[in-house]
């Protein structure tokens, strides 16, 4: 069996990421029986300069994208769907009325996923990356706040919430992750999600899952040509 290792560029508030990993997820079950693929994540900032208090997500797209707020919320409702038809559904999931959709500041959140992968591996990472995903969109909770995401990962197999606390306050996982950022920036990654193959081969967008299967397997094939 051929193996893969795959870089996933990502930020946890961008939707299109959430969507094109679960069209990825599908095409690695589908290839499953000729090529091991590990994963990892990488971090890519949406909005590096995202104020603390956060920003109101549908203002932000009508703004950058030149629309009304009635045509944002259309483009949003279209990206919900395209989530929910891929199995991973990103629609607000609580009780009540939806709190606003928020868009944060996502640095301390990369630094726990670089934390994730250093400690327990590629697994446990793509754990917590889910987790975050489902906090930042279907809870509507603050992913910038330290304490909503020690919590986060406490709550992942084989993490917990004192290590991810001392994770977020350490200097050093800081450093790692602008390393890590300016590398993916250095290598050419300017739109996510972008899955690097082998550190080689680019695949980008939220493809469908037959076209990502595809991909995987002739790089394998490829691969093993050498």
């Amino acid at each position: 069996m051929s193996e893969l290792e795959v870089d996933i560029w990502s930020d946890v508030m961008c939707p299109w990421c959430a969507v094109g990993y679960a069209q990825f997820a599908k095409a690695v079950e589908m290839v499953a029986d000729e090529v091991q693929v590990t994963i990892r994540w990488m971090p890519f900032e949406l909005d590096p300069e995202a104020p603390a208090e956060g920003s109101k997500a549908l203002e932000h797209f009508a703004e950058k994208y030149g629309y009304s707020l009635e045509e944002a919320a259309a483009a949003l409702d279209t990206v919900e769907a395209k989530a929910q038809e891929a199995g991973f559904p990103i629609a607000y999931a609580g009780e009540g009325e939806p709190p606003e959709a928020m868009r944060w500041n996502t640095f301390a959140a990369h630094k726990l996923l670089r934390w994730a992968l250093a400690w327990k591996g590629p697994e446990a990472q793509t754990t917590l990356k889910l987790a975050l995903f489902k906090a930042h969109f279907r809870e509507r909770r603050n992913i910038s706040d330290p304490e909503v995401l020690a919590e986060i990962a406490g709550n992942v197999p084989e993490l917990w919430a004192e290590g991810a606390s001392e994770a977020l306050a350490d200097e050093t996982l800081s450093m790692a992750v602008r390393f890590d950022a300016e590398r993916g920036r250095k290598s050419g990654i300017t739109a996510v999600p972008s899955f690097v193959v082998a550190n080689k081969y680019v695949l980008q967008g939220a493809q469908e899952p037959e076209t990502f299967a595809k991909a995987l397997r002739d790089i394998a094939g490829m691969e093993a040509a050498g």
